[in-house]
């Protein structure tokens, strides 16, 4: 049986490069890699008006609350337009798995066996509820998985000196000089809007997706390894720029790819 991973590109993400990702992936496991565009214009150009109440129906409206309600006309009109376009609804926070059950009800049963994976790029804010308020995720996995490029920015946190420094721009009146110079203070120690950084960044935690999929795992307690789950800016930038995979995780590889291979010449 081959394994088919469909990769869905985010327009509004200039930085991101699909086919390297693709290339990335190939040369560790042997699957039939897909390159699609924007999963929602690609699945959805039929069933826009079901996508947009889906959207604004998963708006997070406030963090420290779990709560849903009907969306209000202007709200679904607002989703109606950004998905008619390639522009993200910067600031706003969705409910992951809401938006993971949109994905699923738009997949074709042909591409819904366990043999298929699809990885689905997103430049919108997704949160997960845990702890009494919602978090901001990289990304939210199962099937599909969505991993947000926006939250590989904003997610893990930064260096505690920016947010100190933020509050000392604050009190002086200048959060909007901080934000800029901030930004290019800290950009070694933090990905950046439209960081050229970012496509290593989410190979990586596309690469802790398959390891989802197909073990039931995604993370590594190892903070030198891609599948560390990092919650800093910093941790994540080390072991996606300078980390290889551990030991344990480099065996763990070699048996998914004899599997894989196996699989292959069965059918």
């Amino acid at each position: 049986m081959n394994a088919e991973l469909y990769l869905y590109g985010e327009p509004s993400a200039a930085s991101l490069d699909l086919p390297r990702i693709k290339a990335f992936l190939e040369a560790l496991l042997p699957l039939n890699i897909h390159l699609r565009e924007g999963f929602f214009s690609f699945r959805g150009k039929d069933r826009v008006e079901e996508m947009a109440l889906a959207w604004a129906m998963a708006k997070v409206r406030n963090p420290m609350k779990q709560g849903f309600p009907p969306p209000l006309p202007g709200e679904v009109e607002f989703e109606r337009s950004r998905l008619l376009s390639t522009h993200s609804a910067f600031g706003l926070v969705y409910d992951g798995f809401l938006v993971r059950e949109l994905c699923q009800r738009l997949l074709p049963r042909e591409e819904s066996g366990l043999s298929h994976m699809h990885l689905i790029f997103t430049n919108q804010l997704l949160g997960t509820w845990e702890e009494g308020r919602y978090h901001i995720r990289t990304g939210v996995f199962g099937f599909p998985t969505l991993l947000s490029t926006m939250g590989a920015v904003e997610g893990p946190a930064r260096p505690r000196e920016y947010y100190i420094l933020k509050q000392q721009f604050a009190a002086l009146g200048m959060g909007d000089v901080a934000s800029v110079k901030l930004e290019q203070e800290f950009r070694e120690r933090a990905l950046v809007h439209d960081d050229p950084r970012l496509t290593q960044v989410m190979q990586g935690l596309a690469l802790q997706a398959l390891f989802y999929h197909l073990t039931g795992e995604a993370f590594c307690p190892e903070k030198t390894c891609p599948l560390y789950n990092a919650h800093w800016q910093e941790e994540m930038l080390q072991a996606q720029l300078k980390g290889e995979l551990c030991p344990h995780h480099q065996e763990e590889l070699r048996r998914l790819r004899s599997g894989l291979e196996a699989s292959a010449v069965k059918k």
